[in-house]
């Protein structure tokens, strides 16, 4: 089986986020950068199947060479090869798209996705990719079990979970549950040193334009004051709820 794992280089969630360029774009400086918590649960998943009947995993992600340290990790965590595509990610169908590119070049029977980023938190990227490709997409999964060519997945949908089949190649959006975070593979010193031999390749991007522009960022507002009602004073309750929360 040929597994492809589609990554993000997201901010850790304790980085100070700031914005330049009047506000235009994302300002890197002093910001630590890790795998996408929702595409770490799908290598992981990836690896298990690596280990249990000897799949090939390849990890890919789109960006300049400042995203090969997480590559690396990715290697470490079990990877075989990784690939990074050489272009500057602008929005989830730019992304797609160069996904699509790479995967039209070799037959990928698993192609697993992030169900969402947790930077833009879209939730576009997977669903675009297998359209491009003409491949069933279940996005949420967290059960995966492959016989043959066959797949049973389990998912999670408003309410309660959702159980399907599908036949291989397909894209998945992967999230918690498809592993817990317990089962999170921690890089140790051999396979560290083993990710420094594994091939790391860089392909020329696919000329596309991106379908949307930023306008600018903007930072939530501030917590305004905090206003204390004595727990008898009922009116004065419905009142600031009503006029200044707005939410009566």
């Amino acid at each position: 089986m040929n597994i492809l794992v589609c990554i993000s280089n997201v901010p850790d969630t304790t980085s100070k986020i700031n914005f330049k360029d009047e506000n235009k774009s994302f300002d890197t400086n002093g910001v630590q950068f890790i795998i996408n918590p929702n595409d770490e649960f799908g290598l992981t998943r990836a690896v298990w199947l690596q280990q249990k009947s000897g799949a090939k995993v390849t990890v890919v992600t789109a960006g300049d060479s400042s995203c090969e340290p997480i590559l690396r990790k990715c290697l470490a965590i079990g990877a075989d090869q990784a690939i990074r595509i050489d272009a500057v990610p602008s929005d989830g169908f730019y992304v797609a798209n160069q996904l699509a590119a790479l995967c039209k070049k070799e037959n990928y029977d698993l192609i697993i996705t992030g169900r969402e980023s947790i930077d833009y938190n879209g939730s576009m990227v997977g669903g675009m990719l297998a359209s491009l490709l003409s491949c069933p997409y279940v996005a949420n999964c967290i059960q995966l079990d492959i016989e043959g060519t066959t797949v049973t997945l389990q998912r999670e949908i408003d309410g309660g979970k959702e159980t399907l089949s599908a036949s291989l190649p397909l894209v998945l959006g992967a999230q918690k549950g498809l592993v817990e975070e317990s089962d999170l593979i921690i890089p140790n010193m051999r396979g560290i040193m083993q990710a420094r031999q594994k091939p790391l390749s860089v392909e020329a991007p696919m000329e596309i334009e991106a379908a949307t522009t930023v306008k600018h960022f903007e930072k939530p507002q501030s917590k305004g004051p905090v206003k204390l009602v004595d727990a008898d004073d009922v009116d004065t309750l419905i009142e600031l709820l009503q006029n200044e929360a707005k939410v009566l």
